[in-house]
């Protein structure tokens, strides 16, 4: 039987430990920050765009690895006869899936597959992807199921200031300036059909009051929800934060395992700090 290598973009924002227990390649996208281009969880870091926006009032621009790139990444496993499963930033927002298709056609044997999504539920696939390699599942209906499940992933953030999407062309002046001035925290929710982001309920006032109030309003009293696992994702922010939301999980929800990760640069350098999502998959 062929083996099966897994992959994901660098955007699923899964840690070292999650990447060697789930034995998950990643393809960096890039970040292009004033004349110098990086990789994404390479050799820069959230904190070093948030201290260049600080000091220069610069953010860097992001760019989807091209088909080339693919290639090259893919090769090494096709030319030993494996076959790749890949899964993609959402097509809605980059046309990373596109790429790692235009590379498939060159190479066969590679199966990518459009999460529909960013960060952690993309992460949420991956782990899924995992899962189904152990069992010995064939690449090709680990790529069916996947494709099926993604609509079943529930991604959302809440956003504390909306100087970055600003900033980012993602917002208007007024709107980010109204928004901080009135200490409003808009939950931006995925649409796992197109990969896009649309803005759910604004919430005010303190961020720690704000998160306990979006965690309960997004798991408390649902029986739809698949418990094997949950996703904390934060782009920085402070440890009694993370503490505060794990607490109100626990509280609302019986998941086998909370994971806490920390965004990368592609996601932090749109949403900027303290930003924090909480990422499941439902039944």
């Amino acid at each position: 039987m062929k083996k099966i290598i897994l992959s994901a973009d660098s955007t699923c924002d899964l840690d070292d430990r999650l990447k060697e227990r789930y034995e998950v390649h990643c393809q960096p996208l890039h970040i292009n920050l004033g004349d110098k281009q990086y990789e994404d969880g390479v050799n820069i870091s959230p904190d070093d765009i948030y201290e260049t926006y600080e000091r220069q009032r610069i953010l860097p621009k992001t760019s989807a690895p091209n088909p080339k790139e693919y290639i090259d990444y893919f090769k090494k496993w096709t030319d030993q006869g494996h076959e790749v499963v890949h899964i993609s930033l959402g097509s809605g927002i980059s046309s990373s899936y596109q790429n790692a298709c235009i590379a498939a056609e060159e190479l066969g044997n590679v199966y990518p597959i459009d999460s529909g999504n960013l960060s952690t539920g993309m992460g949420l696939l991956v782990i899924e992807a995992a899962e189904r390699i152990v069992k010995g599942m064939p690449a090709e209906q680990i790529s069916e199921e996947i494709n099926h499940l993604k609509s079943k992933v529930e991604a959302s953030f809440v956003i504390d200031k909306l100087t970055y999407l600003h900033e980012g062309g993602r917002c208007s002046a007024i709107a980010a300036f109204s928004a901080n001035l009135l200490n409003i925290k808009p939950c931006i929710e995925v649409d796992p059909t197109s990969g896009n982001m649309n803005v759910g309920k604004k919430y005010r006032g303190a961020l720690p009051k704000t998160l306990k109030r979006y965690t309960m309003d997004k798991l408390n009293g649902r029986s739809d929800i698949k418990l094997d696992r949950v996703f904390i994702t934060h782009s920085g922010t402070s440890p009694e934060n993370i503490a505060a939301v794990k607490q109100t999980i626990e509280e609302v929800a019986d998941f086998k395992e909370i994971l806490v990760t920390r965004a990368g640069c592609t996601i932090s350098s749109h949403c900027g700090p303290n930003t924090l999502g909480v990422l499941f998959v439902t039944n």
